[in-house]
């Protein structure tokens, strides 16, 4: 983390393409860090950070289904907009944490 970034929420979960990992808000930006399980010791490890955006760059935040529900966004990289969508615990406590983090974002 860089110097000034204080995590505000990190939860263990899964994106419908990237799959699972541990999703990040920081008062700077939304990372996912893949992790991969061994079944055997129940360990599980960390891998690569796949997804780092900073929250200037969240153009949309949203949560959307019934049974499975996610919390979502849309994200400027290099070559446009692309959706996210993470199964997370709490949806609706997640949305807000978002949009109070891109609110009072600050360079």
């Amino acid at each position: 983390m860089e110097e000034g970034e204080k995590r505000i929420k990190q939860e263990d979960c899964s994106e419908d393409v990237l799959g699972s990992g541990i999703l990040t808000l920081t008062n700077k930006r939304l990372a996912f860090d893949k992790t991969r399980a061994r079944m055997m010791d129940f360990s599980k490890h960390m891998g690569d950070t796949i997804l780092n955006v900073t929250l200037d760059n969240v153009t949309k935040t949203w949560k959307e289904g019934l049974l499975m529900k996610k919390v979502c966004f849309n994200a400027k990289i290099d070559d446009g907009d692309k959706t996210y969508k993470f199964g997370v615990f709490n949806t609706k406590n997640w949305l807000k944490s978002i949009d109070d983090a891109i609110a009072n974002y600050e360079n």
